[in-house]
């Protein structure tokens, strides 16, 4: 088939989408039902959420008006019979099933002793369990299609130990996904084709603003580049099988040579996706090899249990250099790096010193640049220009710019960190705390 024929691949087909509500399973959806399909959303969300967009109602209406017939269904996966129960309407309203895409899923990046039973409870039960059990409903009614899939929304299994340390639960609860794909796709290969779909970079939706905060979208790409990637996989024969897919890897391989299409801010830089072992910066690579292991997604957990702080015009004004006070000695350096690190030394307390116990330092370019540090270890604690009393435990380099931007809460570590603003070498743990007490700084800046 060449690659546009004006052909509707999907007329007719009957999807099954779990989490089809909002982000990537309704655009997914939306895609199909401009071939005309029939999508069941089967996700939880029918009353609207107080921070979440759009309910099973309100992508249903969407899915009619691109030209798909809906059928919104009340589904948390982590109930076997409401699983059941929408299964047996989606027959019974379509005449069969056609396409299951396990697309709910849940997450929390948290180290082990940080993440609440609860949480390790709802990410096996939504992202395993559920893939499983839903699978295993859809799959004797997929036997009777006549071009059936199965598309899992998972990476690809990489067992770097990386993946796994800063956020154990979550990463095994995607890898289950993963190997669900791997066994039923041996399982019922001929019969049923059973496959992978990840980003290769962050998708904006918004569980991605609820971990990435304020601006993180501008690194993103749309979630149409997966939509696309989806209906390329979903469309080709059952005897395609097995396959862990990157969708970028996908659609390079299908001729798609604009990818800006499909970017949010067109060649601003993308935070790489979870479990892919990416380079960020070539330049940088030496350095950036021996903290980068422990790194590349810490960040990203602090940005998730980072409370926002939003500021006052007046308070960020200092900072920003807008209304610099001057009355440092002329030999010591000005400007609002200077001024930040005049205020971080007037906040400093016993106790941040005592719950912190770290040495950092500070290696900035630009305006106001050179070596600063911020001394938490020594009693009373001390902050301002030049080397650290004592050897630094973690070394932060990054340009003085982006620097205030950081600390006046406008520009999130995780992001600096993720788009190679900020680099680190030392100690993580360290880098977090840091993290976690500017955070309270923030509102003095």
């Amino acid at each position: 088939d060449p690659p546009d024929t004006g052909k509707k691949k999907l007329a007719g087909c009957t999807l099954f989408i779990t989490g089809a509500s909002r982000g990537i399973g309704k655009a997914i959806a939306l895609k199909a039902a401009k071939d005309g399909a029939n999508i069941v959303i089967a996700a939880k969300t029918a009353e609207p959420h107080p921070t979440l967009p759009g309910t099973i109602y309100t992508a249903a209406e969407e899915i009619e008006a691109a030209g798909g017939k809906a059928l919104p269904c009340i589904v948390n996966v982590r109930e076997e019979q409401q699983i059941i129960n929408a299964v047996e309407k989606a027959v019974k309203t379509f005449g069969g099933i056609d396409i299951l895409v396990n697309n709910a899923s849940a997450i929390s990046l948290t180290g082990t002793l940080e993440t609440a039973t609860k949480k390790v409870n709802l990410m096996m039960d939504v992202n395993v369990r559920g893939t499983y059990l839903t699978s295993k409903a859809c799959l004797p009614h997929l036997r009777k299609s006549k071009n059936p899939h199965i598309l899992n929304l998972s990476p690809p299994m990489n067992l770097n130990p990386m993946w796994f340390k800063n956020h154990c639960a979550y990463t095994i609860s995607k890898y289950g996904m993963s190997m669900c794909v791997l066994g039923m796709a041996e399982e019922f290969r001929g019969e049923v084709a059973v496959n992978a779909l990840w980003p290769k970079t962050a998708i904006h939706t918004a569980a991605m603003d609820m971990l990435g905060g304020a601006g993180i979208e501008k690194q993103c790409r749309k979630t149409d580049i997966l939509a696309d990637a989806a209906y390329c996989i979903l469309t080709k024969p059952k005897t395609f099988t097995g396959n862990f897919i990157i969708d970028e890897v996908l659609l390079r391989e299908e001729g798609v040579k604009d990818f800006d299409v499909y970017a949010i801010a067109p060649g601003h830089p993308l935070v790489p996706d979870f479990f892919l072992d990416v380079e960020i910066d070539t330049t940088a690579m030496k350095q950036e090899r021996d903290g980068r292991e422990n790194t590349i997604k810490v960040f990203f957990l602090i940005g998730a249990a980072q409370e926002e702080k939003k500021l006052s015009g007046s308070q960020q004004e200092g900072a920003d250099g807008a209304k610099v006070k001057t009355e440092s000695a002329a030999a010591k350096p000005s400007g609002p790096v200077a001024e930040t690190f005049r205020v971080i030394q007037g906040a400093l307390t016993e106790e941040h010193v005592k719950s912190t116990q770290g040495v950092f330092q500070f290696e900035l370019s630009g305006d106001g640049g050179g070596t600063w540090y911020i001394d938490l270890k020594t009693k009373g604690g001390s902050a301002g220009f030049g080397k650290p009393p004592v050897t630094a435990d973690v070394v932060m380099s990054m340009s003085s710019v982006d620097f205030v931007k950081m600390f006046t809460g406008k520009l999130k570590p995780t992001l600096a960190f993720m788009s190679g603003k900020l680099r680190i070498k030392g100690n993580m743990a360290l880098a977090i705390k840091l993290e976690k007490m500017l955070s309270q700084l923030t509102s003095k800046l």
